[in-house]
């Protein structure tokens, strides 16, 4: 079947906004189609993302109040240009926005401060451990020796335990843990729980075509990382009040890919592979009761940190975060005259993804134990690698238009998951419009609807584990774009 005349429903199956929601901090989906068009092109597009992601507060929460729509909404550009130097050889410079996140809670919620309130630690914890200081001071040489010597004066075994237990609890031990934790109480963070990262790509490919039918590609890809996170209210305990200030740092990785195409009949596939990319950066990072910490150190030895995570927490060091490699699997063929079915898959790592900040690290290396947590825990992880899937039909009506519908899936990255992105997946249809004016251009637009996943959200102490703090579902997003093409 010849279909020679179906460049512009080629190009359409790669209208904006395919992958503009998707699991973790995934956003671009990172095409490379426009390196794959005919002859030298050049593109530059515009995405734009409106959620509404909200919730109820849940779990170990100990109140169950609403929370209101935490997702921000967020554009970013993108743009190609592919140039082919001879028979047998391309070039290509691909600029993509690839990972981020933007969200911001407010309201009365666990995500706010209520100074006068919010405390360090749980109440129920607190208690406990007191509780455990307590027996353990019971069972030791030194109380039992005092109650011996109160039973001997005549006191009951109970009385003896009570009247000891009583003078502890009035120790300096005990007091100076009590006298810590109100000053820390009363110095937590105040407004609201925030998050914003942004991610930059520039990948340089090199393309070598053996023959008509074969491309075979490579290149360095130099990638920029920034970002902003602020952690508030009582689901953050101590942790409440930290702020990271990611300074915008670069890193270099690279990609590797192969095509195979017959345009007769407007078939095309290709494997794209994207690796991990490293990023090494001295992250700005305050935490609100580090002042009550530094002027009684006995806050946390009373806590049962010992003095070499004490003094660990006050050290400087650099973080490192590695974004995530992938891999992408792009299909398309024509089915009949003038219409083509596409199909894409997308797999990305985030199974072995995290970020730990330096001092939020030590810090939680210092309390971990306290919650079961010895090694300490993550700012944030994800517990599976995203799967995703987009297939459509796109159809040329005339010379001037064309246009494409689809359906997409995305598996999510774990469920329970982070609180600063708290949806498993989605499930979208979407629809796109391509109006070229001359065979050499094109403008097209495209808007998908997406039913976001139900999603239980945890903490960075609680990840891991089953226990999360909130509940959201119900959501949805709508993401829209338009992208201009130019054939030369």
């Amino acid at each position: 079947m010849k279909l020679k005349h179906l460049s512009t429903a080629i190009i359409l199956a790669t209208l904006p906004a395919t992958g503009v929601f998707a699991a973790a901090l995934d956003r671009s989906g990172q095409s490379m189609s426009a390196f794959l068009q005919p002859g030298n092109y050049f593109e530059a597009g515009l995405s734009v993302l409106d959620p509404d992601v909200s919730g109820k507060e849940a779990g170990s929460s100990t109140t169950r109040r609403n929370i209101n729509d935490m997702a921000d909404d967020y554009l970013f550009p993108n743009a190609a240009l592919k140039l082919q130097l001879t028979d047998k050889f391309s070039f290509g410079l691909l600029y993509d926005q690839p990972f981020g996140a933007k969200a911001e809670y407010s309201g009365n919620n666990v995500f706010v401060s209520n100074p006068g309130n919010d405390t360090v630690l749980p109440q129920a914890l607190i208690n406990n451990l007191v509780q455990t200081k307590v027996q353990s001071y019971l069972e030791s040489t030194t109380g039992q020796q005092q109650i011996a010597a109160l039973i001997q004066g005549g006191a009951t075994q109970q009385q003896a335990i009570t009247q000891v237990t009583q003078g502890f609890l009035s120790s300096p031990q005990v007091v100076g843990l009590q006298q810590g934790l109100a000053a820390a109480n009363s110095a937590l963070g105040r407004g609201n729980t925030q998050v914003e990262v942004d991610t930059q790509n520039l990948s340089m490919v090199l393309g070598y075509q053996p023959t008509q039918n074969w491309n075979i590609y490579a290149g360095p890809v130099y990638q920029t990382v920034k970002g902003n996170v602020s952690l508030r209210g009582q689901a953050y305990s101590l942790y409440n009040g930290y702020d990271a200030n990611i300074k915008e740092t670069g890193g270099v990785g690279w990609l590797a890919g192969f095509a195979y195409q017959i345009p007769e009949i407007a078939l095309k596939a290709s494997l794209t592979y994207r690796s991990e990319i490293d990023h090494k950066v001295n992250i700005n990072e305050n935490l609100a009761i580090q002042s009550v910490i530094d002027a009684n150190p006995a806050l946390l030895t009373g806590l049962g940190v010992s003095a070499d995570k004490l003094a660990a927490i006050n050290s400087n060091g650099k973080t490192t975060i590695t974004t995530p490699q992938s891999v992408n699997l792009d299909f398309q063929t024509g089915i009949m005259a003038n219409t083509v079915a596409f199909a894409n898959v997308r797999w990305v790592n985030w199974k072995d993804f995290s970020i730990r900040p330096y001092k939020f690290g030590k810090v939680s290396e210092a309390v971990g134990p306290l919650i079961g947590r010895s090694n300490g825990f993550n700012l944030v992880e994800y517990s599976k690698d995203q799967w995703s899937a987009n297939v459509g039909v796109g159809r040329k009506l005339n010379e001037q238009w064309a246009g494409n519908v689809s359906v997409g899936w995305d598996s999510g990255a774990g469920n329970p998951v982070t609180t600063l992105g708290p949806t498993e997946g989605y499930w979208n249809v979407g629809l796109g419009v391509q109006y070229s004016p001359a065979p050499n251009y094109f403008i097209a637009g495209g808007v998908k609807y997406f039913w976001l996943g139900d999603a239980k959200a945890q903490t960075g102490a609680q990840a891991g584990s089953s226990d999360y703090v909130a509940e959201f579902s119900d959501n949805h997003a709508i993401a829209y774009g338009m992208k201009i093409g130019y054939k030369f």
